[in-house]
């Protein structure tokens, strides 16, 4: 693999892929620290500079672990942490943006991570109830007192990216774009670029899904999220299973694995396009990595979306009650 390449998230420099970092304590069954460890500082060793992760994911836990993954390494990431969901594990769902919240949270935030300030603080989800200009000008206030950088959304429309873009700038929004997820792309996608706002894709692979390595949720431990969404449900697996086969003979083609292709499409959206696949290990961290060596042609670009089209993906990315919460 080449020395990683960078691209901009508005105002902020980044490597040109991050490391998606929820599955180390959160939605993927147990998870071991050392290893989590061990592939956080090894991405850093690699070059990977953008880290992300949430308040949100295992009630903190992960931000405690990037803290102590990055500790006496501070100058070699880009920190991305989110705010928003005001719940723990098990509650019933409750997303908050109101300004005392908003203070509230970066600060424990801060304190979790161990830093004095966060590079890329996002909104997780936007709160229906608290006006987008209260939150971002909360959130702005964190960047006059130093303790942020750079702002972010994640999963917000395209009339609330004007309006909180018109607020304080925003650096980048986060959003779930994938072969099998490609909501983005008509309208929110074009505004981003309108305004110079980055954009953050996270499942790149589709939750593991389009690397091939899952054909049932039999394998999947019990607390594994995929086992409640409806893309991994019996019905629509079998026919979601029939583009990643597709996948698989055009990568072989190419001699690439079928992730690869699938982030190196991703990677192929735009320069300001950076996303963030996740892993626990060292191993698959570096096969993402050697997606970003991978160059495509238009015609296979062409092949690519044709053999992944999105309206013969099968489900909605989430059950109907997280749908919801997304592009507000």
């Amino acid at each position: 693999m080449t020395e990683i390449p960078t691209r901009r998230l508005g105002g902020l420099v980044v490597s040109a892929q991050g490391l998606g970092c929820m599955g180390m304590s959160h939605g993927y069954g147990a998870s071991d620290d050392d290893q989590s460890i061990a592939t956080l500082r090894h991405a850093l060793d690699l070059g990977v500079s953008l880290l992300d992760t949430a308040d949100f994911y295992g009630a903190g836990h992960n931000e405690e672990l990037i803290g102590r993954a990055i500790a006496g390494r501070r100058d070699e990431v880009v920190l991305a942490t989110k705010f928003g969901f005001a719940n723990r594990l098990g509650e019933p769902t409750a997303i908050r943006g109101d300004a005392p919240y908003v203070r509230e949270a970066c600060d424990a935030s801060l304190r979790r991570l161990g830093v004095d300030h966060i590079d890329l603080y996002y909104q997780h989800r936007v709160d229906p109830d608290v006006p987008i200009e209260e939150t971002v000008g909360a959130m702005a206030e964190l960047v006059a007192a130093g303790k942020v950088r750079h702002l972010g959304l994640s999963e917000a429309g395209a009339d609330t990216l004007r309006r909180a873009h018109a607020v304080h700038p925003i650096a980048a929004l986060q959003s779930e774009w994938s072969l099998w997820t490609r909501d983005l792309e008509q309208e929110i996608a074009p505004v981003c670029r309108e305004l110079g706002i980055g954009l953050v894709p996270f499942s790149p692979l589709g939750r593991g899904f389009l690397t091939g390595r899952y054909t049932s949720v039999e394998g999947l431990s019990e607390s594994d999220v995929r086992r409640t969404q409806p893309r991994f449900a019996d019905g629509n697996l079998e026919q979601n299973l029939a583009i990643v086969a597709k996948l698989d003979e055009l990568a072989a083609e190419k001699g690439v694995t079928a992730g690869q292709l699938a982030l190196a499409w991703v990677q192929h959206r735009g320069d300001d396009v950076v996303p963030i696949p996740g892993t626990r290990r060292r191993k698959y961290l570096e096969e993402n990595l050697a997606a970003l060596d991978v160059r495509l042609s238009a015609e296979e670009l062409a092949a690519i979306d044709a053999a992944a089209p999105a309206d013969e993906v099968a489900g909605t990315r989430y059950d109907a009650k997280s749908m919801t919460f997304v592009s507000k």
